[in-house]
């Protein structure tokens, strides 16, 4: 029986090797896992109601590109949010989790050679894992640029070369960034879609942690994309109820962009989407039009200060802007893992396993991503723990 070849060199993905990294070791205490961002706080307890209010709708098949409810409520947000009208039905489409629409999209609207040669799709690195599968998916070539402390925890696109940005397709940033916490800057976006009007690349803006930060809402790239009066097919922005909303499980995610991008994302779901059942995107409707549930992100900030506290003085430590991991410099990440979960029970992930790279040459290799999603007790407990185990 003959296989595929094209994803034979992918690497085992990060949460099942770190499975094989820890599993076979004895935990030197109570488990504390810190590892996947998967919020623990409580989601609006009225969903659990629209739900079953809407339960017949099980028996449908739903919409495929979200009802005209949800639609409406999506659109609607991203007015709120970013002060940016998109129609709802030629605009907007209701996700399965953004991770479906992050790798779809690049299905949709990667081209099969940009300027008579194979295109490029730009991925920061470290990343969310997604983005690199994407762009091997289409037969495209994957560019990781650096997103380290030198630039500010953001890939620098504009410093490539001419060649490969006059071959990129497709641009993936996610602001605030995962795993480093940063955030896009206006000035940061405005290069950014300069460089994409300039060279003709889409850019596929990925920002799932935007409603959990400290003190000043991130800009999005939308907003500043309208500013300057950019292509309406530049920018291709992907949320989701995940982070916002602790509803990680409903799978209620959108993409929104111009209407042509649209147009080629609804057909390609027309054919191979697994929409939301319908009693699930009522309930996501609701949500995305409720805004009172979201002054959780005030539990995040008292966490975030927790953490500034407790890894006050510490050499390299960077308070993050924005969502909610920590990013902390350490001599080698599979190694600190590995004795925090041997000495004390605490589980990291090794910021290696979020980027490409052997080696030094890999940006996360001196890093551990620590997900700050428990309660801010269990949270602070545990910080405390890793500092004294590890520094």
């Amino acid at each position: 029986m003959n296989f595929p070849e094209r994803f034979s060199n992918l690497p085992p993905y990060a949460f099942p090797r770190l499975r094989a990294l820890l599993d076979h070791h004895t935990p030197g205490g109570d488990v504390v896992h810190m590892t996947i961002g998967e919020p623990k706080h409580d989601f609006p307890a009225w969903v659990t109601n629209v739900i079953v209010e809407n339960a017949a709708g099980f028996q449908s098949y739903p919409p495929n590109e979200g009802s005209a409810e949800l639609r409406g409520a999506i659109s609607d947000w991203i007015k709120r949010r970013y002060d940016v009208s998109v129609d709802p039905m030629t605009q907007v489409m209701a996700l399965n989790g953004t991770r479906e629409g992050l790798y779809n999209a690049a299905m949709a609207l990667c081209p099969e050679q940009k300027n008579g040669a194979k295109p490029v799709v730009l991925i920061p690195n470290p990343f969310y894992q997604v983005y690199m599968v994407a762009a091997i998916s289409v037969a495209a070539e994957p560019v990781f640029v650096p997103a380290t402390a030198d630039t500010g925890h953001l890939p620098d696109y504009a410093s490539l070369s001419p060649d490969v940005l006059n071959r990129t397709a497709v641009a993936y940033i996610c602001s605030p960034a995962n795993p480093q916490g940063a955030v896009a800057s206006r000035a940061y976006w405005t290069q950014l879609i300069q460089l994409a009007e300039q060279y003709d690349f889409r850019i596929f803006a990925d920002e799932c942690y935007s409603e959990i930060y400290r003190d000043t809402a991130p800009v999005g790239a939308l907003s500043v994309a309208q500013e300057l009066g950019a292509d309406p097919e530049r920018v291709v922005l992907f949320n989701s109820l995940s982070k916002r909303s602790n509803l990680a499980g409903l799978r209620s995610g959108l993409i929104a962009g111009g209407p042509d991008t649209m147009k080629r994302v609804h057909q390609l779901r027309a054919y191979s989407g697994a929409p939301l059942p319908a009693p699930l995107q009522a309930a996501a409707a609701r949500v995305w039009a409720d805004e009172a549930h979201v002054a959780n992100r005030a539990l995040y900030q008292e966490k975030y200060r927790i953490a500034d506290r407790v890894f006050d003085g510490l050499d390299g430590y960077m308070a993050p802007e924005a969502g909610f991991f920590l990013w902390l410099p350490v001599e080698d990440g599979e190694t600190a893992a590995l004795k925090l979960w041997q000495d004390t029970g605490v589980r990291v992930l090794p910021g290696a396993y979020l980027a490409q790279g052997d080696g030094t040459a890999n940006p996360g290799r001196g890093y551990i991503r620590v997900a700050l999603v428990a309660p801010a007790k269990q949270t602070e407990a545990a910080l405390h723990t890793l500092r004294s185990c590890l520094y």
